[in-house]
């Protein structure tokens, strides 16, 4: 009789045990469940990456142009830059 009480009480234990484990395990799947479907919408709605865009190159106007030609001119007026220097920075601006 001992030995089958033995083998009937390892047999609750391990049933116990294991009802306790699939409870356990359907409740923390029921949680990831829970907390991927809240973690969809943020994903969905979340904006796209921001492209990087280089700044826009400054307009070839004529202001510009006429703004550096007169602060070589007077660079070359004060002594800072001489004819030659001045004549091929003239000719870099006006692309001759």
């Amino acid at each position: 009789m001992g030995l089958l009480r033995g083998v009937a009480r390892t047999a609750v234990v391990a049933g116990t045990a294991t009802a306790v484990s699939n409870r356990v395990s359907r409740r923390q799947a029921g949680r990831w469940a829970a907390q991927e479907q809240y973690a969809e919408p943020q994903q969905q709605y979340a904006p796209p990456p921001q492209q990087y865009a280089p700044p826009p190159a400054p307009a070839a106007g004529g202001d510009d142009v006429i703004a550096q030609l007169e602060k070589l001119g007077r660079l070359r007026d004060s002594g800072v830059l001489t004819d030659e220097e001045f004549a091929a920075q003239k000719a870099r601006l006006l692309g001759a």
